[in-house]
């Protein structure tokens, strides 16, 4: 049987919100990102040369539990990630992962917000399918509900994957 693991950019209701104001409560601050690069969350593609983007801080963790009724406790943290500064048509719809040239940790959480645990990634190991290997690996426990990756130089949340509805694990939100 085989499993797809969506990865699931940031919400456009969620990104309207947090160009008005982020988690922390700031308004946004576009700029002119004249290099190019940033993991943009709202795309799940890096930006290129000249896009207007901005670095906001978000509580991944939080939102989800919001919507799923879970408390995530101290495990609730929020971060700065990189959005459009204007909407975005979203993700291209290519079903492959982003942003796995890099060291990378996937970190597991169970439907009431408890952490499960995590697994770093290396680069070198991407090339091998080793990232998708390790959500098949995370969501064979029953307990995950929602895997984050994370980028492990600064913690910076990237994207989530959640459990497929077919395999939904009992009480797991999808």
């Amino acid at each position: 049987m085989t499993t797809t693991h969506t990865p699931r950019p940031v919400p456009p209701r969620v990104l309207k919100e947090l160009r008005a104001a982020d988690d922390a409560g700031r308004p946004m601050t576009p700029f002119t990102d004249a290099e190019g690069g940033a993991p943009l969350r709202c795309c799940l593609r890096r930006s290129e040369p000249g896009e207007t983007i901005a670095l906001v801080s978000y509580a991944p963790l939080r939102r989800w539990a919001a919507e799923t009724g879970a408390a995530p406790g101290a495990y609730d943290e929020q971060g700065p990630v990189f959005i459009h500064a204007e909407d975005c048509p979203g993700p291209s719809g290519t079903a492959a992962l982003p942003f796995t040239n890099a060291h990378r940790v996937l970190r597991r959480y169970a439907a009431d917000g408890r952490i499960l645990g995590g697994r770093l990634v290396e680069p070198a190991e991407n090339r091998d399918g080793a990232f998708a290997d390790a959500f098949t690996d995370a969501f064979s426990d029953p307990e995950v509900a929602v895997v984050h990756v994370r980028a492990v130089e600064y913690g910076c949340f990237l994207y989530e994957v959640r459990r497929d509805r077919g395999r939904r694990a009992q009480g797991a939100a999808t």
